[in-house]
């Protein structure tokens, strides 16, 4: 029930009673006065959540009709509502020493002391439009797991995918990379099904641009899934990588993907002067609208197991260090960064992500370009594996690793991680 207080003040017009009614909230309201023949007035003034006659606690506030005169009248006569009191400052734990404040000017802290302050002075922000979905898909009808990378599965490429690009594009994130796993009997030393017109990739384009004509899709330019050498390139009979033969390849690939309707196509082949010679062919078939994202900084790094079990592409002998570069390298990176904006790539990407930080930040630093990162299957595998075992807060580590990677310098982020980000981002329970 609301408290009553009288008060009694002099004014010009004769003498004021004010009647205040006090309901535990900040907000005032002030009543008209009701003259009565003694000549005074009576101002109510209520301090109410709500304020409906009949007493209920729902509905909106009613407003008792006082001019802004007659209630900067009674303040100046010096009836101030009521507010809260000043808050107590709070007691410290008991053994706390008693000290001087340090003679500090700058305390940064000062800027954090809220969730609203930290919001308001955050420099990094992360949306699922930064993220890109990687996707394996397959020719076969159902969805099989992959052992290696909990929650991925190689997707049939006319039901799974179709279905888990919808649940993806739910929560915002509208861009995906398709990866395939080619049967063993299509594959040949040369990769000549990468450029097969109605090859497994160019036929997922044409059925998810047939149904989300505004999705995004980027397309992998390499020839491993399609070598039976396993490697991005033609192998000589001595294992030397073939660096012009396998461009040749990779140019007809790019165009054939452009062809079925992809939007941006990738090459992480990393052999030398692939991203100009793409860019011609693409032009000289009328793709002039066709970006190129190249694999600008691939390290030759052993984050990428995973992957290669999802896809059947481990090489069948030696590795990938004479065309991938050498984690140890820092300043290599802009030698690729020049070769590939002066060949015409529209976006850099650095694979892996997160080792791989300081990198991004370079190239962030020394090229205008939108800077990519890839969260490559072994990030995502250890995340997951630390959440399985109880060892981290999966979610929360997730959500901080890919901020990191925008903060680096990253604009957009291909991870395993997509759909559970944008989940999370958009509040939705996993």
């Amino acid at each position: 029930m609301a408290s009553v207080a009288m008060l009694n003040a002099p004014c010009n017009i004769g003498a004021v009673k004010f009647e205040v009614k006090l309901k535990p909230s900040p907000n005032l309201f002030c009543a008209r006065p009701s003259v009565k023949l003694n000549r005074r007035r009576v101002l109510t003034i209520r301090a109410s959540k709500e304020g409906h006659d009949n007493g209920s606690s729902s509905g909106p506030l009613r407003k008792m009709g006082l001019s802004d005169e007659e209630c900067e009248a009674a303040v100046v006569a010096g009836n101030v509502p009521e507010a809260p009191p000043v808050p107590p400052k709070p007691a410290a734990p008991a053994g706390t020493p008693l000290v001087s404040s340090l003679p500090i000017n700058r305390r940064p802290r000062r800027n954090r002391r809220s969730s609203v302050a930290r919001a308001a002075f955050q420099e990094t922000n992360i949306s699922p439009a930064n993220l890109v979905y990687p996707l394996f898909i397959h020719e076969g009808e159902e969805d099989t797991p992959i052992g290696a990378m909990p929650g991925c599965y190689r997707l049939g490429w006319r039901h799974g995918l179709v279905e888990e690009v919808a649940k993806a594009r739910d929560v915002g994130v509208n861009s995906i990379v398709l990866f395939p796993k080619v049967p063993d009997a299509l594959k040949t030393s040369t990769g000549d099904e990468a450029y097969n017109d109605n090859g497994l990739v160019p036929r997922t384009i044409r059925l998810l641009k047939d149904k989300y004509p505004d999705l995004v899709i980027y397309t992998d330019v390499a020839l491993d899934p399609y070598s039976s050498d396993g490697h991005d390139g033609i192998v000589r009979e001595d294992g030397v990588i073939m660096n012009d033969e396998t461009v040749h390849q990779l140019c007809k690939q790019a165009v054939a993907q452009a062809r079925a309707g992809a939007d941006v196509v990738s090459p992480s082949d990393m052999m030398d002067g692939r991203v100009g010679a793409i860019r011609a062919a693409l032009d000289a078939e009328g793709f002039q609208h066709v970006s190129i994202m190249s694999y600008t900084a691939k390290y030759a790094s052993s984050f990428y197991g995973p992957f290669r079990e999802a896809l059947d592409s481990n090489p069948r002998f030696g590795d990938k260090k004479t065309y991938q570069m050498n984690p140890a390298n820092y300043r290599e990176a802009l030698v690729e960064l020049q070769a590939d904006e002066s060949e015409g790539a529209d976006i850099l990407l650095v694979k892996p992500g997160l080792p791989y930080l300081d990198i991004i930040r370079l190239l962030r630093d020394k090229s205008p370009l939108p800077i990519a990162a890839y969260q490559v299957s072994g990030e995502y595998s250890m995340i997951k594996a630390g959440g399985v075992l109880k060892m981290i807060d999966e979610e929360r580590v997730m959500m901080e690793s890919l901020m990191c990677l925008r903060r680096a310098g990253a604009d957009i982020i291909l991870t395993y991680f997509a759909l559970q980000a944008g989940r999370c981002m958009c509040g939705e329970k996993r």
